[in-house]
């Protein structure tokens, strides 16, 4: 029985019971987590088994990326990612003037991969001097390996290269800020439609097992509001991230001039509804899907799919200013992708390699078809920055 007193009809992508008992320092913090009444909702679960300290997947020492580790990022697909972007970063401060101080902030910097190819290629086209490149992450396994990512590529071009905790450690950032499959990975809450009314999901710990468990829904939603159901759309379930929200708003209050830039895969709220309508939550280890997701918490990466409708109405709240959302395929040409890939071509000296290449950029094109960007300009800086190739001249639709 659940906590409100009605079960779990079937089990839903996220809620299965766990087969193995939960280890002692995990189920520790999971305690400390839970409601008096033990409920425990599934942002709290996200936030323990992948940010708790000396436990979380994030917080061990361990790379979760790459042929080693459990998935694949676009940078690491190969360079064309970070060098084309790396165009938007210089177009970026172009606008802005190409004077003064210019931050490039990576926030969930993950192993450092993304930022050092950005300034590797900044560097390669005499565009790096001057620019302070901050990698962000909570944890400090990935600040240290993103930092020691970063630093070689710094040396040399006039780049100083440092990490940080947390944005706020920075004071104002005048330049640009990047969010590159961070919001996913971000502490989400569940919410199951049962026909009347949404409850939340989450577990409960019995027996050192986890297991399904949701109550009624006891605290506001922020806006916009949930998607109109009826008695027929009972098992809908849809994540909400307030943690996404909260990224988009510190951005806000730390950039006074200057471009946010969010990469991540995603969907519109009305779209996620009809072709995911049991969640988006996923759970990868060693390149492959694990179900269920509950199970080796800590060693087992968590996602669900971002909400951009909701993220996109947080960044107008806080007064961010949408230039561009767009695929990532439509984001990579309009920076510039197509000259990217015709100077790799000319670098490689073999037909092999030139056929990884191709291989490659039609991985970054295609192979990321659920990714968006959305790029958020600071109010002061909107006009400047409408002029980048692919922003919108006027309001978001």
């Amino acid at each position: 029985m659940s906590a409100g007193g009605s079960p779990l009809r079937a089990p839903l992508p996220g809620t299965e019971p766990s087969a193995e008992p939960v280890p002692a320092a995990v189920r520790e913090l999971l305690l400390g987590r839970s409601a008096p009444d033990g409920f425990l909702p599934f942002d709290r679960f996200m936030d323990v088994v992948l940010y708790g300290a000396e436990v979380g997947y994030y917080a061990r020492a361990r790379s979760p990326f790459g042929p080693g580790g459990d998935y694949y990022t676009a940078p690491r697909v190969h360079p064309l990612f970070a060098r084309t972007l790396a165009h938007r970063i210089h177009e970026v401060r172009d606008a802005l003037g190409g004077r003064g101080p210019f931050r490039l902030v990576d926030l969930g910097s993950g192993d450092g991969s993304l930022a050092a190819g950005i300034v590797r290629a900044l560097g390669e086209r005499g565009a790096a001097d001057g620019i302070e490149a901050v990698v962000v992450d909570r944890t400090a396994a990935r600040r240290a390996a993103s930092l020691q990512a970063l630093t070689p590529p710094a040396q040399g071009t006039g780049v100083r290269a440092r990490a940080a905790a947390s944005l706020s450690e920075l004071g104002p950032v005048r330049g640009v800020v990047l969010a590159h499959e961070l919001l996913d990975a971000l502490p989400a809450r569940r919410l199951r439609w049962d026909g009347r009314a949404w409850r939340e999901l989450g577990f409960r710990l019995e027996a050192e097992v986890l297991v399904p468990d949701e109550r009624p829904l006891v605290s506001k939603v922020p806006p916009p509001p949930l998607l109109s159901v009826g008695g027929d759309d009972a098992g809908v379930v849809l994540e909400v991230s307030s943690a996404a929200a909260a990224v988009v708003r510190e951005v806000a209050d730390h950039l006074p001039e200057g471009l946010f830039i969010v990469v991540d895969y995603g969907d519109e709220e009305r779209e996620l509804r009809y072709a995911h309508p049991r969640g988006t939550v996923a759970a990868v280890r060693d390149h492959r899907v694990v179900a269920p997701p509950s199970e080796a918490p800590g060693d087992t990466d968590l996602s669900t799919f971002v909400n951009f409708t909701r993220l996109r109405a947080a960044a107008s709240a806080a007064g961010l200013v949408e230039i561009a959302y767009r695929s990532q395929a439509e984001a990579l040409g309009d920076w510039g992708f197509p000259a990217e890939l015709e100077r790799a071509m000319t670098e490689v000296g073999t037909d092999e390699a030139q056929v990884r290449v191709r291989l490659a950029a039609k991985n970054l094109l295609f192979g990321f078809g659920n990714f968006r960007v959305l790029e958020l300009a600071a109010r002061a800086s909107a006009p400047k920055l409408r002029t980048l190739r692919g922003a919108s001249s006027g309001a978001p639709p």
